[in-house]
């Protein structure tokens, strides 16, 4: 976080001191740099076919930062990505036998194969459910409804509205 606060994306804010004796409690505020780095990161992990499971997850779990149809452009960017992946390996690497022929080195190539179907295929869906209406994105509304239980308060919420919600 100091790291961040020197490279101006956040600035901190010293709050308390420290209840155990040690260095005062430092709160941690974003700024609109920081912001737009955030922003820059989410959608270039959405939009990337190659991205580890970790910074996807991640990715997904704030994609309702971004407007609907945002969201849905950089997923199906994702897809042409993917698709270009995919290409490219089968072009150049699948044998006129199929991989099998290949032996057990042929299953790398299936790996690769399937590995990108799924993934198309599972980012194919979460379009068709974000296009349906599922889930509320910047600007739409509360995106938590439907996901904490009802009357149960967001244990992250500040009663602050964040400036990236009326962009």
């Amino acid at each position: 976080l100091k790291q961040m606060a020197k490279q101006g994306l956040l600035v901190a804010h010293e709050t308390a001191p420290s209840t155990a004796g040690g260095p005062p409690r430092t709160e941690y505020e974003v700024t609109d740099q920081g912001l737009a780095e955030y922003r820059a990161l989410l959608r270039d992990a959405i939009r990337s076919y190659d991205q580890q499971m970790d910074v996807l997850s991640a990715a997904i779990g704030f994609i309702v930062d971004l407007p609907r149809e945002e969201a849905v452009g950089l997923l199906k960017e994702r897809i042409e990505a993917i698709k270009g992946w995919r290409e490219s390996v089968t072009e150049y690497y699948t044998p006129e036998d199929g991989p099998e022929s290949l032996g057990h080195i042929g299953e790398i190539m299936n790996l690769w194969v399937h590995s990108a179907d799924s993934g198309a295929e599972w980012t194919r869906g979460l379009i068709a459910r974000i296009e349906g209406g599922a889930y509320t994105f910047a600007g739409e509304g509360d995106p938590f409804v439907g996901v904490l239980a009802d009357g149960e308060e967001n244990p992250y919420a500040t009663g602050v509205p964040d400036p990236g919600d009326h962009d």
